[in-house]
């Protein structure tokens, strides 16, 4: 439960310090003094939004820090020890927030988002406030409430996620088979064409080895012409040929005993040229014996080059280029393939993801039901008890007129009442006026509250539109709530202030240059006084102190 209560600087309270107690706590004061101003604070440090206009003139910043007992919150203990911010003391959140607007966020000391702050906050405390009045006439609020009541909160959000897959996946497999023919036209194009590269079945070098046989086999008679006339020069010319120079001018050199060196280096010279003629001729002599210069094997090359080029020029490309040509279609049509076996599986998540969220849905259902005769019947029951006598209230679940997956479940949620007898049940937002609307909201609360795992609850001027006798049941029924844990209760009603278990009271202290907000606990003689202000106005008389202290006896009795 909430303990203490620290704000500095927060709107027009300078310095506010609060320590709280369980049971029912009443918060009441005149008209503008800032009853609501604690409680706003408070909000912000559940996470509510702020701005640099909460901060006190004249401050640099705001500060305010709540302090929580968590004893009986195992689930806010939970959540604090699965993100290492847990301690041994109170839990202590705090918020602050500059004048230039910026907030931070701290839980236990620890800076966190104000995602956070919220989320934990819903752990600790449930606000009521009197805007729930309009919000009743929403959908999603009825959908809500009975969620809470009938404690389905955590599977909504289970099939919620659920639809959510399943519109994803389904989205997605949409977009892959809006393209399907697109690729498969695609697909049949890449396989002719790779099919022609596979025939062609070009190797690496292939070409470059073609290109140079063709030209040899082109220029053969050329070729072999020019080496015959190259033997003849070297060899086998009668009227002289290179070898038969070499060999005589050798033999000339050698005839002489006891040659010059310079003349003996020379026939070393000579003697080195007619090896590599000798061996230059037996090249050309080999090259002729085994050179083929068959027309057949001409044809077959240029036929093969020609499939080489005509393929290149049909991709627009250059012949040595289509090897890698080959392997990017490879490589698409892989692609394409992979998208086939993801359509192929999305299908089958698609179907799973409906499998699971039917199953989750249906037993949504069935605890909606089950908590909607529930809630109906409370409702209705504390509607009798707060001036709506022969009032009958009950909840609807529409089945979904679409086939898919809905967020929300398979059904849609509406509150039905009758507001006075022999009248049919119709729609709240139909029926109901401003007061009876008020009271709906507040039996709802109530109930709704009494069902609730959060140990301290708020309720902000929630008996707006109330008077008399209902006051009294209404007070009495807040007690109630402030008996199984802790209940703070912004009123304007002498009944209900008095069944509080304690009373503060919020006035404006007016200084020499500003009007500040403060807070004070009421001793008892206080609090009665305080009734009969509520009661009587500000000139307390003899019998309104009276009357307010009957009014606080037969709450305590």
């Amino acid at each position: 439960m909430l303990v203490h209560l620290s704000v500095h600087n927060y709107a027009i309270v300078e310095h506010l310090d609060l320590e709280l107690e369980r049971g029912m706590s009443v918060i009441s004061g005149e008209t503008g003094a800032g009853k609501s101003i604690m409680l706003d604070a408070l909000g912000l440090t559940l996470g509510d939004r702020a701005d640099s206009g909460v901060v006190r003139p004249g401050a640099d910043k705001a500060d305010i820090l709540a302090s929580f007992d968590l004893d009986d919150i195992p689930e806010a203990r939970a959540w604090l020890a699965e993100r290492d911010l847990d301690n041994d003391g109170p839990c202590i959140l705090r918020r602050v927030i500059t004048a230039e607007g910026r907030s931070r966020g701290y839980i236990n000391g620890s800076p966190c988002p104000q995602a956070d702050l919220k989320a934990l906050g819903e752990l600790l405390i449930d606000i009521h406030s009197q805007h729930e009045h309009q919000s009743l006439l929403k959908a999603e609020t009825h959908r809500r409430l009975l969620d809470e009541f009938a404690g389905s909160q955590e599977l909504a959000r289970q099939v919620s996620l659920a639809a959510q897959r399943w519109k994803q996946t389904r989205n997605e497999l949409e977009r892959i088979s809006s393209i399907g023919d697109e690729q498969r036209a695609r697909h049949q194009l890449l396989s002719y064409q790779l099919e022609e590269l596979d025939n062609l079945g070009l190797v690496d070098n292939e070409l470059e080895q073609l290109e140079q046989e063709h030209k040899n086999l082109t220029n053969a008679e050329s070729l072999l012409s020019a080496c015959r006339q190259v033997l003849e020069l070297c060899s086998e010319s009668d009227a002289g040929n290179v070898l038969s120079a070499l060999t005589g001018s050798l033999n000339r050199l050698s005839s002489f005993q006891g040659q010059p060196g310079a003349l003996t280096e020379a026939s070393n010279m000579l003697a080195n040229a007619q090896i590599q003629v000798e061996e230059a001729v037996g090249e050309l002599n080999r090259f002729i014996d085994h050179f083929d210069a068959d027309p057949e094997r001409l044809q077959t090359l240029e036929e093969r080059l020609d499939a080489i080029y005509t393929l290149a020029r049909k991709h627009r490309i250059q012949p040595d280029q289509l090897p890698h040509m080959q392997q990017q279609l490879f490589d698409e049509i892989e692609t394409l393939n992979a998208d086939d076996q993801a359509a192929e599986r999305l299908s089958e998540e698609l179907s799973a993801f409906e499998r699971h969220y039917q199953e989750k849905a249906a037993e949504l259902s069935r605890l909606r039901n089950k908590g909607a005769d529930k809630l109906g019947k409370a409702v209705q029951k504390e509607m009798q008890t707060l001036g709506m006598p022969g009032g009958r209230f009950s909840i609807q679940l529409h089945a979904s007129s679409s086939p898919e997956p809905q967020v929300n479940g398979l059904e849609q949620v509406e509150f039905l009442v009758s507001a006075n007898p022999g009248q049919p049940l119709k729609a709240l937002a139909k029926v109901a006026s401003g007061g009876e609307l008020s009271r709906i909201s507040l039996a709802i609360q109530v109930i709704t509250a009494q069902t609730s795992r959060v140990p301290t609850l708020v309720f902000d001027e929630v008996d707006v539109g109330i008077g008399g006798p209902t006051a009294e049941v209404v007070g009495q029924l807040l007690r109630r709530l402030g008996d199984r844990g802790q209940v703070l209760t912004v009123t304007h009603l002498p009944q209900v202030a008095a069944q509080g278990h304690q009373h503060l009271f919020v006035h404006k202290a007016r200084g020499n240059d500003a009007t500040r907000t403060a807070v004070s606990k009421l001793s008892n003689d206080q609090r009665i006084e305080e009734i009969a202000r509520m009661l009587g106005g500000v000139d307390l008389t003899d019998e309104s102190i009276a009357h307010a202290r009957q009014m606080v006896s037969s709450a305590q009795a």
